[in-house]
């Protein structure tokens, strides 16, 4: 990441005086926000940007993708909110190019921004911080989209976490009241800078189509949370909060997530539990990200079938709760957890195909893609992470079809063809494929 001559012109009204900047990232709200909320508190007025990012946009595979769609859309309702008055200032460009353009041509005094753990953002955020230390200017970093922060958790050695049930007592121990106090940021928008920015870039600017897509409510129905733990893994029912996407962009505060789950549900506050946690082991653990966490399991020679791979991603395995799953999350940008887990597993034990194949093709096509949690997710599948399903526990696609469609309400809804001729073969055979992976993983783990 290199720093270069400023490529772009400023807004003229954000060059008048002083300015506090504050840059949203994955905080993606007015309310309870704590880098905004600092901001606010800093008597400079305070100038919100975002940046649609080249570095992570020329990664993804578009043209269409409910991601950015979510966020332009996210980013309407910001500027409408405080249309009139002040604005956000969004810009399709690089980090380097909006900082040195910012250090140039305006008169900042502070830069406030939310954490973020994600290997990329963590190398950008030190190399933004050093580019503002070398100019005076302080780069403000705050605790926003978790509760307990990677590191803050830790054994009585000082060492991390790897298994999921120590690492929660622990976590459920250590919560204090500052950890989930609200910032009351949405009260102090008066502070903001009066402004008005260009229009936010089209989505054909940014190299992508609209689309149409239904995005779940912020609204967390405390009436999902009494009744979450009986109904959690039933996918034909409305049993979840579907509030995933707006932790994952910061549209609905995790603090404000956390006090609806304490009121309501213990087994809820456990699934905040388990993304912190994989948070913690993405920060702790970096390699994990791309490869398997525990460093045997490298050995384990994954098959090479596209055809198969192919047949998965469309939905064509001839396992109807697997392949309505796939079929939702194609045509949705969702999938149920629990037929999560189901279609992760059928994909590295009956397929024995690379996690990483399964990890990528969510991650491109998941609207609440988030790296820790889904390779997370991945590796405890795989039986290759931390806290992970051991090898040997190889799910069967058709008795947890039985056992949480047992009306078949949802594969019929995803599969309607699933009891007719037309519907695809069994693509594998589930007592061969069982009995393959456990051999397979066996015999590479007990390798030299």
């Amino acid at each position: 990441m290199n720093f270069e001559d400023a490529a772009m012109t400023l807004p003229p009204s954000l060059c008048s005086g002083p300015i506090a900047i504050h840059w949203f990232r994955r905080d993606l709200r007015w309310q309870d926000n704590r880098a905004l909320h600092a901001a606010l508190q800093s008597d400079l007025p305070v100038v919100p940007i975002f940046i649609f990012d080249r570095h992570i946009l020329e990664r993804l595979e578009g043209p269409e993708d409910r991601r950015v769609q979510f966020l332009h859309d996210r980013l309407d309702q910001l500027r409408l909110h405080v249309q009139g008055w002040s604005d956000v200032w969004v810009v399709h460009s690089t980090p380097e190019e909006v900082m040195t353009a910012l250090a140039e041509q305006a008169d900042v005094k502070a830069v406030y921004a939310n954490e973020d753990y994600e290997p990329y953002a963590v190398k950008r955020d030190h190399k933004v911080a050093n580019f503002w230390e070398e100019r005076g200017v302080p780069f403000h970093r705050f605790k926003d989209h978790v509760i307990k922060a990677p590191g803050e958790v830790l054994k009585p050695d000082g060492t991390p976490y790897t298994v999921f049930t120590p690492f929660s007592r622990r976590w459920q121990a250590e919560v204090r009241a500052d950890d989930v106090a609200p910032a009351p940021s949405e009260h102090h928008l008066g502070n903001l800078h009066r402004f008005s920015a260009p229009p936010t870039p089209a989505l054909t600017d940014l190299g992508f189509s609209a689309i149409k897509v239904s995005f779940p409510d912020p609204h967390i129905d405390a009436k999902v949370l009494a009744s979450y733990a009986e109904r959690r893994d039933l996918p034909a029912i409305s049993g979840t909060s579907r509030i995933s996407v707006h932790l994952r962009f910061g549209t609905l505060s995790v603090r404000e997530a956390y006090a609806q789950g304490i009121k309501h549900s213990d087994k809820w506050v456990t699934e905040l539990v388990w993304r912190e946690f994989y948070q913690a082991i993405m920060a702790a653990f970096p390699h994990s990200m791309e490869s398997a966490f525990k460093p045997a399991y490298d050995r384990v020679p994954w098959r090479h079938d596209g055809e198969q791979f192919e047949a998965w991603k469309e939905g064509q395995t001839g396992y109807p709760l697997v392949d309505a799953g796939m079929r939702e999350l194609k045509h949705t940008g969702f999938m149920h957890n629990r037929v999560r887990m189901v279609v992760a597993s059928f994909l590295c034990k009956h397929l024995l195909l690379d996690w990483r194949l399964g990890e990528r093709h969510f991650a491109a096509q998941l609207l609440d893609f988030e790296l820790a949690s889904n390779v997370g997710g991945w590796q405890w599948a795989a039986g290759t992470g931390c806290d992970a399903a051991p090898y040997f526990r190889v799910f069967n696609p058709t008795s947890q079809w039985t056992k949480f469609d047992p009306k078949s309400d949802y594969v019929r809804r995803w599969v309607p063809e699933f009891e007719s001729l037309s519907y695809a073969r069994p693509i594998v055979d589930h007592a061969f494929a069982r009995q393959r992976a456990i051999d397979t993983y066996k015999q590479a783990l007990t390798s030299e």
